[in-house]
């Protein structure tokens, strides 16, 4: 997008794809990560809305098997609906663990983060949300491989609580 300084730019009208636009308004969005303007077509004089983000650096996610993908919220937040799932838990608290997680290795500055450190960040948040979720999110990362296992993580559970 082009700008010249003067509130005109090189953003083209979704109506008539006249590239004359003009802002009328900008207000910041999302604690201040975008710019919202509302603008003037000046040919078919139709308003609209833009947005304007900063560019995220991708943050990639190293899988157990060495693997490379991008970081997912989506992904994130289904295994906490998952461990969640019937706990008297509001899928916003599950939606700002996931922002908490993602802001918190983003902050870090690192463009790559270990499916280990993540597992670790959302067990750790479990851990003092709900003891059920805990436990069951526990159960699936750490593959727990019979019943003593599990035991054995309910039994520390119970002891970090005496303490």
């Amino acid at each position: 997008m082009y700008n010249d300084g003067e509130g005109e730019s090189a953003v083209r009208c979704p109506y008539c794809r006249h590239e004359a636009t003009k802002v009328l308004d900008s207000r910041t969005t999302d604690e201040g990560a975008s710019v919202r303007r509302r603008r003037l077509c000046e040919r078919c004089k139709r308003r609209f809305t833009t947005y304007e983000r900063w560019e995220e650096t991708p943050l990639l996610v190293v899988k157990k098997d060495g693997r490379r993908e991008p970081f997912q919220r989506q992904k994130l937040l289904a295994g906490l609906v998952t461990a969640c799932k019937k706990r008297p838990i509001p899928l916003q608290t599950l939606e700002e663990i996931v922002d908490e997680i993602e802001r918190k290795f983003r902050q870090e500055g690192e463009s790559e983060v270990t499916s280990r450190a993540i597992g670790e960040a959302v067990m750790d948040r479990l851990r003092t949300l709900d003891e059920v979720a805990y436990v069951r999110f526990a159960s699936v990362y750490r593959e727990f491989r019979d019943i003593t296992t599990l035991l054995d993580e309910v039994e520390k559970l119970l002891n970090s609580k005496k303490e």
